[in-house]
């Protein structure tokens, strides 16, 4: 299976309902929480492009956030992209 990280902040809502569906799926997944640590906000920003969360990563490809995780699910890329 490949590998999945996300970016979240503790308080987010969104983050926890991309986490969810992960989950839902039986995926493990690489949290980096960010809360304070400017470092590791950096680190996402440079790698997504983004100041928001979640940012979620499969593998080498940059997802987008909660949205685009759970579109990329109704799609059926999301399998398809955890199984490459």
């Amino acid at each position: 299976m490949t590998a999945v990280t996300i970016y979240t902040k503790s308080w987010c809502p969104y983050c926890a309902a991309a986490k969810e569906l992960l989950t839902a799926k039986k995926v493990s997944f690489t949290e980096i929480e960010i809360t304070g640590k400017a470092d590791l906000r950096d680190e996402m920003m440079r790698r997504s492009g983004r100041a928001t969360v979640p940012q979620i990563f499969i593998g080498g490809s940059h997802v987008g956030g909660c949205d685009d995780l759970y579109a990329l699910d109704r799609s059926g890329g999301l399998d398809a992209m955890l199984a490459a």
